[in-house]
């Protein structure tokens, strides 16, 4: 062997040592922690109400008897259904909309922490609505679970971000996705019959909302803030280097805090951007762009039309109607199972393929499940064939485009412009979440099984978008991801010079090097 092949060798030795490192036992359990209690409790709220539909139908008509002396109509006994599922969005839009103003104040830790009131007091209000006789407590309960869903789904992502080494920055991200796959799971499990799914049961179920939420408000308070929030936004370097110390399990943070400290100088004349700011912004145009086309492909990509579909095309397979809530399981082992490959796999594929591949590999099976619906009378074999394709575009959405578009709004970002950056994504989300809802039904009425072609195109334009514009952001700094969208903005932040594409490009072939000699880079090249 030769001296280079051995430094070569030593060299992915030491990465690989570094890689191991870089995951302490207190990062994994914020982590954890951290995602118990938020993502998991989104992806438990999508699912739950699916198992007790007919049971919460029937509690709704007794009430209005009750109360009436007369049955509900089925026109308002459906609008009532309706806003029940529906308003949970609505208070995900708010929720997005309070993030920047609490995460101000308390910071990312503490908003996470006081968001587990809102799980709280609706898990409390959902679970006594049936005592109680009064439909309103659950559908109020709906809405502010749906705030503490749009609090946790931005809140969390930058408390992940900010904690992680740039490193397992993606891998520590898709927590986020893990355990929304993991509540969508859990969600059905629980409403199966032998459980929680029965008729006098099914209020429990919306109780077990309580108990992640306990959890986390048990658990977190003894974990720290964000380093970057501490010395960014409170100024305070010997909190920021204890944080760093608790998450990276190492004595020496010299390098990560000059890291932040580098970003924090090439930004020290910029406040907290509004989101006015940041959408007037000539320096972030293509980053808010390609957040707005990565959260809007997210929620129209068309899995909610799989949700809808399931079940029919499980008994056109021959399935038996009580065996279906079981199958459908299969859909939920699946999601956690992709999601959980995608965490495996982001730091040595990156971000770029998995979103790409991902939403073309959709396009492709959704082309495939529209001839299979409709010629599944043609042959007994293809319904089964409809079955792989609904598992595959599950698959092919959890690997990629369920988790990623949350780690990349808080790479594209700097700290200044994060809290906006969330708040922008967030609102994308939610609407593109309420539009489907609201229009989905209409298009499948007027296309019948011709609508998936819709969200085939959907994830075609989207993948082909990723294509043209999204650049890698693995193993990045922000600042490093800021500068490679400069080109494409053609605008260079005030704190660089115009032609700081030189330095540009020295820094993005060395992505590797400390932030020491990258901090001299800049100095050298005129940016700091």
């Amino acid at each position: 062997m030769t001296v280079s092949e051995q430094d070569s060798t030593d060299s992915k030795e030491s990465d690989s040592v570094k890689e191991t490192l870089d995951w302490s036992c207190w990062l994994i359990v914020a982590s954890l922690v951290g995602a118990f209690g938020s993502s998991f409790l989104y992806g438990y709220n999508l699912s739950v109400v699916n198992a007790p539909t007919l049971y919460i139908k029937s509690f709704y008509n007794e009430s209005w008897e009750r109360r009436h002396g007369h049955p509900i109509d089925q026109d308002t006994l459906t609008l009532l259904w309706s806003v029940t599922v529906s308003i949970f969005a609505i208070g995900g839009l708010v929720g997005t909309l309070l993030v920047k103003l609490i995460g101000k104040v308390l910071g990312r830790k503490h908003t996470l922490l006081v968001n587990n009131g809102f799980a709280i007091s609706a898990a409390l209000l959902m679970a006594c609505s049936l005592q109680a006789g009064a439909f309103e407590m659950l559908i109020v309960g709906r809405f502010i679970m749906g705030v503490d869903g749009g609090i946790a789904l931005s809140a969390l992502p930058m408390y992940l971000n900010e904690i992680s080494p740039k490193a397992i920055r993606g891998s520590l991200g898709q927590v986020t996705a893990i355990f929304i796959c993991v509540g969508v799971f859990v969600g059905q499990l629980l409403g199966l019959p032998e459980l929680l799914g029965k008729e006098s049961t099914w209020p429990y179920l919306f109780g077990v909302i309580a108990v992640p939420a306990l959890v986390q408000l048990a658990t977190l308070p003894f974990l720290p803030e964000s380093p970057r929030y501490l010395l960014f936004e409170k100024h305070d370097q010997a909190g920021a280097e204890k944080a760093f110390r608790t998450f990276l399990g190492k004595e020496d943070v010299s390098r990560e805090v000059e890291e932040v400290l580098a970003e924090s100088r090439l930004q020290r004349n910029i406040h907290l951007v509004s989101v006015l700011e940041l959408l007037r912004s000539p320096f972030v145009r293509w980053q808010v762009i390609t957040v707005v086309v990565t959260m809007a492909s997210y929620q129209l990509c068309g899995l909610n039309a799989i949700w809808f579909y399931t079940n029919s095309i499980f008994g056109k397979a021959g399935v038996p109607p009580e065996k279906i809530p079981y199958i459908t399981l299969s859909t939920g082992g699946i999601e956690t199972l992709a999601a959980i490959f995608s965490g495996l796999v982001i730091e040595r594929l990156g971000r770029r393929p998995l979103l790409m591949g991902g939403f073309g590999l959709m396009a492709l099976f959704f082309g495939i499940l529209t001839a299979t619906l409709t010629l599944q009378d043609h042959a007994p074999w293809i319904p089964y064939l409809s079955i792989v394709c609904i598992l595959a575009i599950i698959a092919s959405f959890c690997s990629g485009p369920g988790g990623i578009p949350f780690i990349l709004t808080g790479e594209f970002f700097q700290q200044p412009q994060r809290p906006a950056a969330f708040i922008i994504a967030g609102t994308v989300n939610w609407l593109s979440n309420f539009a489907v809802g609201l229009l989905f039904p209409f298009i499948q009425k007027s296309l019948d099984t011709y609508c998936f072609l819709v969200f085939a195109a959907i994830c075609l334009t989207g993948a082909i978008y990723f294509y043209f514009v999204l650049p890698e952001t693995k193993n990045r700094t922000h600042v490093e991801i800021s500068q490679a969208f400069a080109k494409r903005n053609k605008a260079y932040p005030p704190e660089e010079n115009t032609d700081s594409s030189v330095s540009d490009n020295k820094v993005a072939r060395r992505p590797e090097q400390d932030s020491a000699s990258t901090l001299d880079n800049y100095v050298k090249n005129g940016i700091v």
